[in-house]
This record gives structure tokens, C-alpha cells and sequence, in this order.
């Protein structure tokens, strides 16, 4: 039997009207939190730390990472924030330079609307950055890329496939060939080195549970072991979904927890992917792309329903979202409200929800795995989403709406499109861009905890409840706590700093400054 003892701190135990300062864990369940008074029983404990005023809380869940594409992202060229076209085309000279044995080149994070340039790269210009080499640099929304010529040569039939242009641009099918090539020239060791990165940067952000949204277009079915064994490695918990429509048997032989996450029923609004109902605003000819009809989302949930399996998609433009209502709520004809209920299908993103969509996930117990960073980097009147969409971009994101019709929401990263970073996740939905979409931040906390759990049928994770299991944080709060024992959070304070990561009562990340 193992002990852990934390006292003299402040202790988030979710109940209101209680300050508790203490909290005992034993064989990796919480089983007493109080008053460091009544904690003197637990003075034989193997580990007693003292918390200075520190706060305990849950530690984090991230409903949507793609845990090998992290790892690239943290170890490889991270072109996220790159000011232009200039400085991404000379990151990726140097990059090149640093990495002459490199089968291939692969950058993620571009993201061309605020550059002075106002367009990506061409294939060319990376040929010329790095002449010669096998070069992927991957757009911040992760739904299109640029190739190099040498890369591109290397794709069978790649200048015939729908979203392929001769800039070396791609998206759409022309994408899943690129991304399907990359698989032969990236070794497993090097994903699994990735999944190793990505898995230390979780803990070290106070993530002890993570959903990984694999699917055949994003990476081969190796990595799902690559990142089972990487998480085992460092002590997180890894709930695994395959994005494939109507593959029944392949959830089954991976063991997997459902055919949902990054499932596309459309793309995004940054690559004006994401499928609408009118026209993008900054590019009238075009409407985005589906990928799904209702029939096949009707097909797939009752598959997934009667295989005992989770159902989801990625959806965000509203035309997708439609599509999926009608397919959820044919197959609820089919199989009654109760059952498609109690399986907790999910669906990622759910950025432009029509009432009548907030209504049927809400009827049908449909998770909304959502990203507030999207709307904290890329709402607002003068953001990203505004260019693509006018005004319709408030309507993008609409947590409160969500969280008021009792649907349950989970929130996540969708790392590396944005960074692993729950704190400032907590604090985008607390001060949405459009303030009437704002969270209280109880409830927003709720949903990066207790939210991803229960999206991962965990219905014991995300508290710290006596008898639950010690996954829990301890952090540094410069900016005071609330009445509620939670952050102050207001734009301009600074976020907790993690101190210890803990899951099943076992330390996993523990920073030696702090300690």
C-alpha cells in the first residue's frame, strides 16, 4: 500500500459551502479530503508534501489530440506564429540544414491570414528553400498542405486527384494521397519518439487523460499502438478513436472506443473547407466541401449503436451539421431515443449549430467535443473566422447556447492545431469573443475535467471525490482564486503554473523548481 498526503494548500473537491486544505490518497484512490487538522491521521503517509497554499484540482482531460502529429510538432519544425511568408520559407532552410539525413521534411502550423504576403507557400518555394528534398508543411487547421516537387513525385497520380493544384497546394483527396506516401518514408520509431513528446508535454501540462483521434487519413493503424504504449510509458490514460466510417470490424480489432473523432463530414473555415449552406465570404464561388450525406450518417450510428461502439464525425460548417442531424435523428426512427442516448456518441468541433442541431444532441445525449482556442485565436470581428465568414462568425462556437440546452460538452486541443494548454482553454471559453457565448468558469473547468471523461464513458474520472481515482494537478495560482477555488482568469492575469501531475496517485511530472 502506497500513500500520498497533500496539505496546507487549497483543495478543489467540487463541493460548494467547503474549504478543504488537505487530501489523502491510498493505492491510487483519493480517500479523505478535509482540514489539515483531521490530516494529522494520515502522519505515516509515504509521501507528505507540503502545498504552500498551492490549489489542487482534477487533472485535465483532452477530448481531441492527434498525439504523433504533436510529437512532430514539439521535436520537429513548428511553423505556428510565423509572422510571413519570408520567415516560414527561411525557418524551413534552417530546419533543412539541421536535418540533412531526414527521409522528409515535415512542418506544421502555417497559417498565411495575417502575413503580409496574404497566401501560402508554393511548392516551388520550398523546393528552393530546400532543393531537393521531400518537404510536407502542413497548415495550422491540418486540412491542407504544400509539397515540395520531389515529395509530390513520389505520390501515384497525384496532378488527377480532386484538391490538387499545380502550386503544389493540396486538400481533399489529393491530401489523404500525400498523407497515405508519408507513411513509407516516417519510420515507427520516429512516431513513436513523437508520441513520447507529446505524452511528456501533456503531463507537464496537467493532462492526465487524452482522447486520440486517429483515422486512416491522418496516420497508418500502427500508431494507435505507438500511442497506447508511449502514454503507458509516462502514466496517461489514452481513450482511442478511429475515423472510419461504417468499420465495425476494424474498431473491434483495434479496440478501439469508437468510430468517431476525426471522422470528416467536412473540412475547415481557415482552408475554406468546411462545408456551408451560402458562400464563404471571401471566396463567393465556393461553398466548402461534405463528405457525408444523412444516409450515411444514418447507417453509421445505428453500426456503431448496435456494435455497442461510439459514433462521431468531425463537423463544423453548418451544411455538414445539418447532414448529421438528419442522419442522427434517422437512425433514432430506427432505433428509439433511449438507446442512441445511452451510447454516448460525440461529435468534434460543432462550430455552427442550428437550434434544431443544439436540440437533437441534446435529446440524443450527444457529446460536444469542442475547441475554445478556435474561437480565442480565430473569432472576434477582426479574426480569421470573420474573414471567411462575416458575420456569421457569431454563430461560430456557441458554448453557452450548448452548455444551456444540457448538452454535454468536453473540451480539447485538437493539438498541434492548437498547443496542449487547458488553462487558457478554460479561460477562451470563459471570455468568448462574442460575450454572449461566455462560460462561467465552473462550467468551463467542468468540461476540460469531468466533461472529457464522461465523453470517454469514464464515469468515475474529472473529480476528486472520495473513493475516485488520484488523477489531480497541483498548481501555483499568481492570479488569487474565486470564491469558487478556481483561477481568476480574467484576460492579462497570469495562469497557474503546474507543479506536480498526478495519475492514479502516481507523480508523473514534477517540476523540480516548484518542489
Amino acid at each position: 500500500m502506497t500513500r500520498l498526503l497533500l496539505r496546507n494548500g487549497i483543495v478543489h473537491d467540487g463541493r460548494p459551502g467547503r474549504r478543504a486544505t488537505a487530501l489523502a490518497v491510498e493505492d491510487g484512490r483519493i480517500v479523505f479530503t478535509g482540514d489539515d487538522a483531521a490530516a494529522n491521521a494520515y502522519e505515516g503517509a509515504d509521501e507528505v508534501v507540503d502545498l504552500a497554499g498551492a490549489l489542487v484540482t482534477p487533472a485535465f482531460v483532452d477530448s481531441h489530440v492527434h498525439t504523433v502529429r504533436t510529437g512532430f510538432a514539439l521535436t520537429g519544425l513548428d511553423l505556428a506564429g510565423t509572422s510571413s511568408l519570408t520567415g516560414t520559407l527561411d525557418a524551413l532552410a534552417t530546419h533543412a540544414v539541421g536535418n540533412d539525413d531526414a527521409g522528409v521534411l515535415v512542418g506544421q502550423g502555417w497559417d498565411e491570414t495575417d502575413w503580409p504576403e496574404r497566401r501560402p507557400p508554393t511548392g516551388d518555394e520550398l523546393e528552393r528553400a530546400a532543393p531537393g528534398r521531400r518537404t510536407y508543411l502542413t497548415r495550422v487547421d491540418g486540412h491542407s498542405s504544400v509539397v515540395s516537387p520531389a515529395l509530390a513525385t513520389l505520390v501515384p497520380g497525384l496532378d488527377q486527384l480532386d484538391g490538387w493544384t499545380p502550386d503544389g497546394r493540396v486538400e481533399r483527396d489529393a491530401h489523404h494521397a500525400v498523407r497515405a506516401t508519408l507513411e513509407s518514408l516516417i519510420g515507427p520509431e520516429e512516431r513513436l519518439d513523437a508520441a513520447r513528446a507529446a505524452c511528456r508535454r501533456m503531463a507537464a501540462r496537467g493532462i492526465v487523460g487524452f482522447h486520440e483521434n486517429a483515422a486512416p487519413h491522418i496516420g497508418p493503424e500502427h500508431e494507435i499502438e505507438m500511442v497506447r504504449r508511449a502514454a503507458a510509458e509516462v502514466g496517461l490514460r489514452a481513450t482511442v478513436y478511429w475515423g472510419e466510417l461504417l468499420a465495425v470490424d476494424t474498431a473491434k480489432r483495434l479496440g478501439v472506443a469508437g468510430l468517431a473523432g476525426d471522422l470528416i463530414a467536412d473540412g475547415a473555415f481557415g482552408s475554406r473547407t468546411a462545408a456551408l449552406s451560402a458562400p464563404y465570404a471571401d471566396r463567393p464561388e465556393s461553398c466548402g466541401h461534405a463528405y457525408v450525406d444523412a444516409e450515411q450518417v444514418r447507417d453509421h450510428v445505428v453500426a456503431c449503436t448496435e456494435a455497442g461502439i461510439q459514433a462521431g464525425f468531425h463537423c463544423i460548417g453548418d451544411a455538414a451539421l445539418e447532414a448529421i442531424r438528419e442522419g442522427f435523428e434517422a437512425a433514432e426512427r430506427l432505433l428509439g431515443t433511449e438507446r442512441i442516448a445511452r451510447a454516448r456518441h460525440r461529435l468534434e468541433h460543432v462550430e455552427m449549430p442550428a437550434p434544431a442541431m443544439v436540440q437533437a444532441m441534446s435529446r440524443l445525449g450527444v457529446v460536444a467535443s469542442v475547441q475554445p482556442m478556435f474561437d480565442g485565436l480565430w473569432g472576434g470581428p477582426d479574426g480569421m473566422y470573420a474573414a471567411r465568414l462575416g458575420e456569421r462568425w457569431r454563430a461560430t462556437n456557441p458554448f453557452l447556447t450548448l452548455e444551456s440546452a444540457s448538452v454535454r460538452l468536453a473540451f480539447g486541443s485538437d493539438s498541434p492545431v492548437t498547443p496542449l494548454g487547458p488553462w487558457a482553454a478554460v479561460q477562451a471559453a470563459a471570455y468568448h469573443r462574442h460575450d454572449q457565448q461566455r462560460l462561467p468558469v465552473g462550467l468551463a473547468f467542468r468540461a476540460h475535467t469531468r466533461g472529457g471523461a464522461f465523453a470517454a464513458h469514464d464515469d468515475e474520472g474529472g473529480s476528486l471525490h472520495l473513493g475516485a481515482r488520484a488523477d489531480l494537478a497541483v498548481w501555483d495560482v499568481p492570479g488569487g482564486l474565486g470564491d469558487d477555488h478556481l483561477p481568476h482568469l480574467d484576460p492579462g492575469t497570469e495562469l497557474p503554473r503546474l507543479r506536480r501531475t498526478v495519475s492514479a496517485g502516481r507523480t508523473i511530472h514534477l517540476d523540480e523548481d516548484a518542489a
